[in-house]
């Protein structure tokens, strides 16, 4: 795949070496557990057994793909993507409410390590399945990695906050969990009309944080490198509420209270409706 044709995207992230630490990270969450904290609320209507059963299906689904295994299912007349994602993740959740967590635990300990080495061994130029949250289908394989990093690690925040505990802000991970975030920015933008070369600026402070410029160029929205020039608006995240708006934990205008803002404000609230999952 031509790099050039996705220079809109940025600078391509090689989140491979990152699979293997986050797989073990998981597994020690779940592995120090009490019995009590497998039935706590994870996500709205989800118990961390239930995200733990999530990812499980993940896994699977990519090695599916690694072995190139086509069954599955289907979408219904009329369904949009969200939908459909939506219903099975359901689906296979309530499946597995008769699997005990150790089995789950265990299972998924073998699942995941296989994934794990999967997408670590992955050709970061190869064509992937679509992004939607960023708008690219096909996609490179290099953002189809890295998007799948992000759910694994969102989803482990998930189990951490809900037995007490705080987000694990180790910037090795969490630095490349929050620049793909970002990727989504110019598909956030998509909408907003502006002259050629106006720029719109997010940073997330902190070790893990950085600098993200979104460019109009008159076709699209693009996160390469700018020519110089002063953005029309900026916006300031700490590192909290940048993931949790991006996986809408936090709503936009929770977020931009937040924030620091400057400059032109709709601009700033348009780039703070980003969202970096199927929603």
């Amino acid at each position: 795949m031509d790099s050039h044709t996705f220079a809109w995207l940025g600078a391509p992230i090689d989140a491979r070496p990152l699979f293997a630490p986050e797989h073990a990270a998981l597994m020690g969450t779940l592995r120090a557990l009490t019995p009590a904290d497998w039935e706590r609320e994870a996500v709205p209507g989800w118990t961390v057994r239930d995200v733990a059963a999530h990812v499980l299906g993940d896994c699977y689904g990519r090695l599916g793909s690694r072995d190139a295994h086509r069954a599955g299912p289907a979408f219904a007349p009329g369904e949009t993507l969200e939908a459909f994602v939506h219903r099975i993740n359901r689906a296979w959740v309530d499946a597995f409410a008769r699997v005990s967590p150790p089995a789950l635990t265990d299972t998924l300990d073998l699942i995941g390590g296989q994934t794990a080495r999967f997408l670590a061994s992955v050709d970061p130029r190869a064509t992937a399945v679509g992004v939607s949250w960023a708008g690219v289908d096909p996609a490179p394989m290099w953002l189809d990695a890295a998007r799948e990093l992000t759910e694994y690690w969102t989803h482990r925040q998930q189990i951490r906050h809900a037995v007490g505990q705080g987000t694990d802000t180790d910037p090795r991970c969490l630095a490349v969990v929050l620049d793909t975030f970002m990727r989504a920015l110019p598909h956030t933008l998509r909408e907003v009309a502006a002259p050629a070369g106006t720029q719109v600026r997010m940073r997330i402070d902190g070790p893990a944080g950085g600098v993200w410029t979104a460019t109009a160029t008159g076709e699209r929205w693009s996160l390469a490198e700018p020519d110089g020039g002063t953005p029309e608006a900026g916006v300031d995240l700490d590192v909290e509420t940048a993931w949790r708006l991006c996986t809408r934990a936090v709503q936009p205008e929770a977020a931009l209270v937040r924030a620091r803002v400057d400059g032109d404000r709709a601009l700033a609230e348009a780039a703070c409706r980003i969202v970096s999952i199927v929603y």
